[in-house]
């Protein structure tokens, strides 16, 4: 089948290096073994006693989105310019490119053909220019691997240039730093610079999806993980970094068919990746074997320390960051799903990570509770995911991922919507924060629990359990889940002390509503009714 995405952007594809770049020079598609060897080769890399590559990224270890850019040119006319889709003046773009360009042309670059998107009608060709050979191999990972047969005339629709040592001049170059990510809609570039986290890579790709799928298609981008049963039933988790997307995605008993980036369209679900990029915080074999198991020969592990007087990584070692990662290909994974795509999702959960305690563990929503809270988007930012966050920090990130939505918010969610209602999907809350106090006071949810919940949802073991709602937020919480203390379903039993329950309740109630006022004139009665009520008293 022709990629109708190339279709529309071929245009622009014609030149095979208009960005006069050395390909000729550069090292092309190596495979993760030779750059795991390169990178060792040149310093920058170790291997770990579980045959993983380790490396450190350096100053950033997290994106910086206030240094990320789109280029205010044409074909960015329906861009939601704001604080974080910021814009970039065009004569600056080039001028920084033409410098990039340069700086590229004076190294030993390694060059990695990929595609992003597991569909072919909405497919893109990437290609990726990396300074160093552990970013080529982190696009080896995380991106869709070409046959030989699609490298033999592979055509780039993207170029990522990437070079962790290059350094802009804020005063010259028009950056905020000397870090940056800039993405140019009209020329299909990104530019990333001053920056090793590898993670800027791949949601630049995503940020370019996320502005042409709901453009040009009525198919709709998700910051969400996927994974499918042995029915055929999909399920979508939406969340933020440390919500646990990856970890409660990897199921034994379920296909896996990504863990972080995925489209939706009238027939289908696909991965936009090849590969997983999962927290290793705290991680352990038990609890989560299929992850420990995937870091092995070709997984780059990222800011990971190792255990004194060895190369065994030490997984509770926050000391570089708490946001120490793993890369590696899909394949790692026992029970991945071949062709990356699954059927229309039968669940759908939304996973916050409530830092102040007040969100039940589990909660049913109606159709507007869940645009409601698809736009909203609460979490709290972990700790390292982003550049100065160093605890929970609670936050609202319109569809779960506003960072990389060029899009305003109502796009995406009425996509969201409008295609639950025509399947009739279950829609869940699901809280992985904390219980029985705020951070700092009461203590994050076991996962033993969080896994008990996905699982009993799955396995429609509460479409006969009685649901009683909550004051305040009128959540519908289950009376009883299998494998969870029931004094932990409602959280306000679970706080010693109910009052300050009660008031830290109103209190994110009110944060819930003054945020909302920015959607607010396009958002209808039904809609706006699904806010929480501010009461002045609590009944339970």
């Amino acid at each position: 089948m022709h990629c109708k995405m190339h279709e529309l952007i071929k245009e622009n594809s014609t030149m095979a290096n208009k960005h006069e770049l050395n390909f000729e020079s550069f090292l092309h598609n190596l495979s993760a073994e030779e750059l795991t060897r390169a990178t060792v080769k040149i310093g920058e890399g170790s291997i770990s006693d579980l045959g993983a590559l380790s490396i450190k990224t350096g100053k950033f270890t997290g994106r910086s989105p206030k240094d990320r850019f789109i280029v205010d040119s044409p074909k960015a006319d329906k861009v939601d310019w704001n604080n974080i889709n910021q814009k970039f003046p065009e004569d600056r773009y080039h001028a920084l490119k033409s410098k990039l360009v340069a700086y590229l042309n004076s190294k030993q670059c390694y060059v990695q053909d990929s595609i992003a998107g597991a569909d072919k009608r909405y497919s893109i060709n990437v290609k990726v220019v990396a300074e160093k050979p552990w970013s080529a191999q982190f696009a080896y990972n995380m991106f869709l691997r070409p046959t030989k047969e699609e490298l033999s005339n592979f055509k780039a629709d993207w170029h990522v240039l990437c070079a962790p040592e290059f350094k802009a001049n804020p005063e010259v170059d028009g950056t905020r730093s000397e870090n940056f990510a800039i993405i140019n809609f009209d020329d299909q570039v990104i530019l990333i610079g001053g920056t090793g986290y590898t993670g800027e890579i791949k949601k630049g790709i995503f940020s370019v999806l996320n502005y042409l799928l709901p453009t040009n298609y009525d198919v709709l981008p998700m910051h969400c993980s996927a994974n499918i049963g042995a029915q055929a039933d999909t399920a979508i988790f939406f969340g933020l970094s440390g919500t646990g997307k990856t970890t409660l995605s990897n199921d034994p008993e379920r296909e896996l068919i990504g863990d972080d980036e995925h489209a939706l369209t009238d027939d289908n679900v696909f991965n936009f990746e090849g590969g997983c990029y999962a927290k290793c915080i705290d991680l352990n074999e038990k609890s989560e074997p299929q992850i420990y198991n995937a870091i092995k020969e070709g997984a780059i592990l990222e800011n990971i320390l190792y255990k004194e007087g060895s190369k065994m990584p030490d997984f509770e070692d926050s000391t570089i960051t708490e946001n120490t990662r793993v890369s590696y290909p899909i394949y790692h994974i026992d029970n991945y799903k071949e062709d990356s795509k699954g059927s229309i999702p039968k669940n759908i959960f939304f996973l916050t990570c409530d830092a102040f305690g007040v969100l039940p563990p589990v909660s049913k929503l109606d159709q507007h509770q869940a645009a409601y809270h698809f736009i909203s988007g609460y979490t709290s930012k972990v700790a390292g995911t982003e550049e100065g966050i160093t605890e929970p920090k609670s936050t609202f990130s319109a569809c779960f991922g506003a960072p990389f939505m060029p899009l305003h918010p109502t796009v995406y969610a009425d996509m969201l919507m409008e295609k639950m209602e025509e399947h009739n999907t279950n829609i869940w809350l699901v809280n992985t924060g904390w219980i029985g106090g705020s951070y700092g006071v009461g203590e994050r949810i076991s996962l033993k629990f969080t896994r008990a919940i996905i699982d009993a949802v799955l396995n429609n073991k509460l479409e006969d359990v009685a649901f009683m709602p909550t004051p305040i937020f009128d959540l519908k919480i289950p009376m009883s889940c299998p494998g969870v203390p029931s004094t932990l379903l409602n959280p306000r039993n679970s706080w010693q002390d109910k009052e300050q329950y009660d008031e830290t309740a109103l209190n994110l109630a009110d944060m819930f509503v003054e945020h909302f006022k920015q959607f607010e004139d396009k958002a209808d009665n039904k809609l706006l009714k699904a806010a929480p009520k501010n009461l002045t008293s609590v009944v339970i």
